[in-house]
C-alpha cells in the first residue's frame, strides 16, 4: 500500500487511523488535514509512535505549502474550516506522482474489516460481472439495499426522486475509477431527514447494519448518485474533475454539498468516457459525534433548490471534450456563464468560475 495516499480532515478523533492501520494500511501515507489550533506537534508525534508515515498541515502549513509550490493565487479554492479542505489534499497528491490512489477518510469512522484497504484496491482494479442498478427517476439511493428496513435516503437525493422503482441488471464492468464505500451505524442523512426521525442531536433515530449492503454495485449510465466522501477511495486520474466544491467559507453561506455536487459531475464525467464507481464494501462504523441538527439544516436549506436541479442542468449541458480536465472545465464555463432562476443561483456561477480555476491550478501543479 506504498502507493496509498489517506486524506483526513480532522481536528479531534485522528487515532480512528490506528484502526485503519491494522486494517491493511500500515504502508499507506497519512495526511492530516487539521487546523491551527489542533495539537499538531502531538499528532505528528503520535504518527511516528505507531510507525506510520505522514504528514499533518495546519492551516499555516498549508498556506506555507501553497506559496512554496507557486500556488499562492489558487489559495482561496480552499475554503477555512470546512471538510471541502479536503481540495487541499488533492492538489497535494496531485503534486505527489508516488501516489497512485488517493483514500478519503473521515475522522468520526472505524474499518469494519481487516481487508479495509485491500477491497478499495480491487474495486478499483475490478473487471468483470457486477450488478448495474438504475431507476425511472434517473436517481439511485445507495442505501436502496433492504430500504423497507430502514426507509433511508442519503444526504443530498433530492426530494423529487424519491419514490422511484428500481431496476437491477447485470453488466461487464470495467476502467474502475472510485470505490465508495458504504456505512453502519449512523448513516449519512441530511438534516431534514435526521428531523423527520427525531434527532434533534444530527444523529437519526434509524441504524444502518452489515445486513443493509448485501452486495456491490455500479450505476448505469444517465443515472446519478451520491458519492460522500467519508469512505472513499479513487485513482489519481480523476482529480483535475473532482474538486471538492468550496462551501462553508462564502457569502451564501451555503455548505454540506461540497462532495454531493462533485460526485454528480464526477459520474456525469465518467458516463461521457465509459469509466465507472462502485459502491458498497468495504463498509466503515460511522460513530457520528451529537451536534445541533438545526445547525446542519442552516447549512443545508440555502442549497435545496440547487440540489434539486443542478443533476438536470448538467443533464442538459453539451459536453463535447475527451478528457477530465476538459469536460470539468466545459462545465465549470458554463455554469459560470448561465442566468440561474435559482434561490442563491449566482452561487452556480462562483462555483462554475472556481471549477475553471482548480483546473488552471491542476495544470499548473502538472506542469
Amino acid at each position: 500500500m506504498k502507493n496509498v495516499c489517506c486524506i483526513i480532515p480532522t481536528i479531534r478523533d485522528y487515532p480512528c487511523i490506528k484502526k485503519y492501520a491494522e486494517a491493511g494500511g500500515k504502508k499507506a501515507f497519512y495526511l492530516l488535514v487539521a487546523e491551527d489550533f489542533c495539537d499538531l506537534r502531538k499528532m505528528r508525534s503520535d504518527l511516528k509512535d505507531w510507525g506510520l508515515d505522514g504528514e499533518v498541515l495546519g492551516q499555516s502549513d498549508r498556506d506555507k505549502w501553497m506559496k512554496e509550490t507557486g500556488l499562492n493565487n489558487f489559495a482561496d479554492l480552499i475554503p477555512k474550516r470546512s471538510h471541502a479542505e479536503t481540495s487541499f489534499g488533492l492538489l497535494w497528491l496531485q503534486a505527489h506522482n508516488e501516489f497512485d490512489f488517493g483514500v478519503f477518510i473521515d475522522d468520526d469512522t472505524v474499518p469494519i474489516s481487516e481487508d479495509y484497504f485491500e477491497r478499495h484496491i480491487q474495486n478499483l482494479n475490478f473487471n468483470g460481472n457486477i450488478n448495474e442498478v438504475s431507476s425511472d427517476k434517473k436517481w439511485v439511493n445507495v442505501l436502496f439495499q433492504n430500504f423497507g428496513r430502514h426507509k433511508m435516503y442519503p444526504r443530498g437525493y433530492p426530494y423529487a426522486a424519491m419514490q422511484e422503482k428500481m431496476s437491477v441488471e447485470t453488466a461487464n464492468v470495467k476502467n474502475v475509477v472510485a470505490s465508495q464505500g458504504l456505512w453502519t451505524n449512523v448513516a449519512d442523512l441530511d438534516a431534514i431527514r435526521i428531523l423527520m426521525s427525531g434527532g434533534l442531536n444530527g444523529i437519526p433515530s434509524i441504524r444502518a447494519t452489515e445486513t443493509d449492503f448485501k452486495e456491490d454495485f455500479v450505476v448505469k449510465n444517465e443515472n446519478c448518485l451520491t458519492i460522500c466522501s467519508m469512505n472513499l477511495a479513487f485513482k489519481r486520474e480523476v482529480i483535475p474533475a473532482f474538486y471538492q466544491l468550496p462551501m462553508d467559507d462564502n457569502e451564501w453561506k451555503l455548505g454540506r454539498f461540497d462532495d454531493i455536487w462533485s460526485g454528480v459531475f464526477l459520474k456525469k464525467i465518467c458516463d461521457i468516457l465509459e469509466k465507472k464507481i462502485i459502491t458498497g464494501k468495504p463498509l466503515c462504523i460511522h460513530n457520528k459525534a451529537p451536534r445541533s441538527t438545526f445547525k446542519d439544516l442552516l447549512a443545508e436549506a440555502p442549497a435545496l433548490e440547487i440540489n434539486e436541479n443542478l443533476w438536470n442542468i448538467l443533464c442538459s449541458m453539451n459536453l463535447k471534450g475527451d478528457d477530465y480536465t476538459t469536460i470539468y472545465n466545459e462545465i465549470g464555463t458554463l455554469l459560470q456563464q448561465g442566468n440561474w432562476n435559482y434561490r442563491n443561483g449566482d452561487f452556480l456561477n462562483y462555483m462554475g468560475k472556481m471549477m475553471q480555476r482548480w483546473v488552471e491550478c491542476i495544470d499548473k501543479i502538472s506542469s
